[in-house]
């Protein structure tokens, strides 16, 4: 790609975030996951007490990528629900689950048609089962990716004590589970930018999206946790809620990604169909003298 079409897709994304209202989008969509997020915590914990992980090999997971506050939150949540071994609550955490994720698969849906400008012609059920199917693979993709992270730690350390493997291998056999988990991560964006639009799109067309929300997401998690932890006093200021406050505020972001991802597909779609300048989205009308200037350098 040229600098001067990738000076577009920038812009283009600029303003397809303001008038596609990606941040109300991403609001709808923080709703949602902030409904299902603790429904599937118990749900996940549930079903871990019935194998050999424990929960604290599952959560460690999130130390880097999320605020100590929040987490402190979670592995506090957790530590009520270890002994819980109830399939009572698993039934209701996994209804929960389904219930609120799957409409949260339906904002997405709502963010990725208005990126590629269509309507919603699907019938209800159709949405509906769409949703729920990649709620349900979701969830089983997550909970393979804990999985492979924790097993995977533990095969290593048996292979390397049974073959007398040179510890400089260790290094490698984590190189390999982070790129495993990376791998899944890529999917689950690609599936979802793929099956949930109301336009046809090959994987292919799916895997530049959700390559940037992948390393996006990972990037502003570890800053957004780096600012928490050493510039931000949200304890302070919020008090013992401090830790949800955080929490929130990185569902957010992560929500805002998620939508970003689809336009950024989007933008790619555009650009690969028409060679002259794209149609840019304009908020109220208004172009900001920074805007006319760079247009007029790209014309």
């Amino acid at each position: 790609m040229s600098k001067k079409k990738l000076i577009y897709l920038f812009y283009d994304l600029f303003c397809r975030f303001r008038e596609d209202e990606v941040p109300a989008l991403g609001a709808q969509l923080t709703y949602y996951l902030i409904l299902s997020f603790f429904p599937f915590l118990i749900f996940l914990l549930t079903l871990l007490s019935y194998t050999p992980l424990t929960s604290e090999q599952v959560l460690f997971n999130f130390i880097h990528l999320v605020p100590q506050s929040t987490y402190e939150l979670i592995t506090s949540f957790a530590k009520g629900l270890v002994d819980n071994r109830s399939q009572t609550l698993l039934s209701f955490s996994m209804l929960g689950t389904l219930w609120a994720a799957s409409k949260g698969v339906i904002a997405v849906i709502r963010g990725l048609n208005k990126a590629y400008d269509e309507e919603e012609t699907r019938p209800f059920w159709h949405i509906r089962g769409i949703a729920l199917v990649y709620t349900i693979a979701l969830a089983l993709m997550i909970i393979f990716t804990f999985a492979t992270l924790v097993i995977g730690n533990t095969l290593g350390e048996y292979l390397f004590d049974f073959f007398q493997i040179i510890p400089a291998f260790t290094m490698i056999w984590s190189l390999i589970r982070f790129l495993l988990s990376l791998s899944i991560l890529i999917l689950i964006f690609a599936f979802l930018y793929r099956a949930t639009p109301n336009r046809q799109l090959t994987l292919k067309e799916s895997i530049p999206g959700a390559l940037f929300a992948t390393f996006a997401w990972i990037i502003v998690s570890i800053l957004f946790s780096f600012y928490v932890n050493y510039f931000a006093n949200f304890s302070s200021t919020y008090g013992s809620i401090g830790g949800i406050i955080a929490l929130l505020i990185w569902l957010y972001i992560s929500s805002i990604i998620i939508i970003m991802g689809g336009e950024f597909n989007a933008s790619l779609a555009f650009l690969k169909k028409q060679q002259q300048k794209p149609p840019q989205k304009r908020f109220d009308g208004r172009i900001a003298f920074w805007e006319r200037v760079l247009l007029k350098f790209l014309e």
